[in-house]
Order: structure tokens, then C-alpha cells, then sequence
């Protein structure tokens, strides 16, 4: 089975020795190099990562690699095993290798990380707290004027309590050349109409952040053969902070 998963990387960093993956080194222009592909060569759109984050990497790999599966995970991040922080050796043999993501795949059309539940927010005030309701705004009136087929779903998935995060999926290559014609058509839409407003400055990861909720559009009403799995985090999460930070947002607004 053909299958290419993504690691999204800024800086050198472990990998698995296992040949299903494919670093990408993202924000490469102008940094010194540490021996992977860059996501400045061939068609690309590098010079914008500051903004798009892990998508300058997701694009690079659309327009340039030909593959049957193609998937992106992140340097700390990847598709594994339920695990717990039990220390980083020990999560490392937890990460998938190649035989579980084709045994996945032979039955499934896309594989998930296990959605992220917002248990006193929905999706939409979830981001407005944490970013600005006027980006969502205007994607919606993007998605309402150029692909009004996804309407529908960009409001109920607004309104839902639960996300997939962190831009992490594998599925067939046909199936994401459809996936980012969608997305980086609204993105580039939006950029545009920020840059017309001079609102630029404004937008450091922003793109990244918003096709998190953008893929859960897309895959609405699809009814695709999901396999949901665990997320292998290499770095220990500071849950304490994050919740005061996203409690913080959500009754004194962003600091």
C-alpha cells in the first residue's frame, strides 16, 4: 500500500525510523537546513507559513507528491496507541508504524485523531474567545458565496461541542486534491480580503487555526468510513494553563 505520512517540522527533531513517513521542513526559507525537503520546492507556498502554519507543508505535499494514502501528522504529534504520559521512550514505541495505518485503511477511508469535546462551548464561541468572530464571519460568507453546498455544514458544525484538531488525517491522495482545492480556495479568498482591508498584521497562524474547524466542514454529511484513534503527544501538555487560559478567554475575553 502507498502510503506517505507528512511530519511537519521546524527543527531538527526525533523521528520514527519507519519509511511510511516523510518529514517536511516548514518555514524553510531563509533557515539553515538540517537534511529534509523543504516545503519551498516545486509548487509551493512557502513565504506564507508564518501564517498557515503546518498548511504551507499540507500544500507542498498536494501539488508535488504522487501517492495513493497521504496523511499529515506533526514532529510531537502523531497517530498511535492509547497512551499516557509515561515518559517519552516508552510513548515513542506507541506511535503507529506502517502495518497499522494499512490495516486501518483497509477498512476505513480516512483515519482521525478522537475529536476534542467542548463540554460549555460550542466550536464557534470556542474560537471567538480565543481569536476573533470576525474571521468566522467572513469564511462564512465565503463558503456562502462560492461553495454554498458547504453552508449548511459550516453552520452545524459551528454550533457542535466537538472538533477534530490539529490538521491530522490520512486518506486517499484523490480524496485530498478534492479536500484542498475546497480549502485553500476559502483561505486564499479570505488572505485576500484581509490584505484589501489592511488587516494583515493580524493574521500570524491564523489560516492554521482556522482550517482546524474547516476540515470537520468538509467532512460533514460525507458519512466517510472513519477510524478515530489516539494522538501520541511527545511533550507533555500543561492542562492546568490551558484551562485557565481558555476559562480566562472565555469570561474576560483575550488578553
Amino acid at each position: 500500500m502507498d502510503v506517505k505520512i507528512l511530519v511537519a517540522t521546524h527543527k531538527e527533531y526525533w523521528l520514527p525510523n519507519e519509511d511510511v513517513y516523510l518529514p517536511i521542513h516548514v518555514g524553510c526559507t531563509g533557515q539553515a537546513k538540517f537534511g529534509f525537503v523543504g516545503d519551498n520546492t516545486g509548487d509551493n507556498i512557502a513565504e506564507k507559513n508564518a501564517n498557515y502554519c503546518e498548511l504551507t507543508g499540507l500544500y507542498w505535499a498536494w501539488r508535488n507528491l504522487d501517492c495513493e494514502y497521504l496523511g499529515l501528522c506533526h514532529y510531537r504529534r502523531y497517530f498511535g496507541h492509547k497512551n499516557y504520559f509515561d515518559g517519552t521512550e516508552k510513548l515513542k514505541q506507541k506511535i503507529f508504524q506502517r502495518a497499522d495505518y494499512e490495516k486501518l485503511l483497509e477498512e476505513n477511508e480516512i483515519i482521525l485523531p478522537y475529536q476534542r469535546r467542548y463540554y460549555i462551548e460550542t466550536v464557534r464561541s470556542q474560537y471567538e474567545h480565543a481569536h476573533s468572530a470576525r474571521d468566522l464571519e467572513q469564511i462564512e460568507d465565503i463558503i456562502a458565496k462560492h461553495h454554498p453546498d458547504y453552508l449548511r455544514s459550516f453552520r452545524a458544525v459551528m454550533n457542535r461541542r466537538k472538533l477534530h484538531l490539529w490538521n491530522m488525517f490520512v486518506m486517499k491522495k484523490n480524496m485530498l486534491d478534492s479536500y484542498c482545492s475546497w480549502l485553500f480556495d476559502i483561505l486564499f479568498r479570505y488572505e485576500k480580503w484581509m490584505d484589501e482591508h489592511n488587516l494583515s498584521e493580524q493574521k500570524w497562524r491564523l489560516f492554521g487555526f482556522i482550517s482546524e474547524r474547516l476540515l470537520d466542514v468538509w467532512l460533514f454529511g460525507k458519512n466517510l468510513k472513519k477510524a478515530e484513534v489516539d494522538v501520541v503527544m511527545l511533550e507533555k501538555i500543561n492542562w492546568f494553563k490551558k484551562g485557565s487560559d481558555f476559562l480566562r478567554r472565555k469570561f474576560f475575553g483575550r488578553s
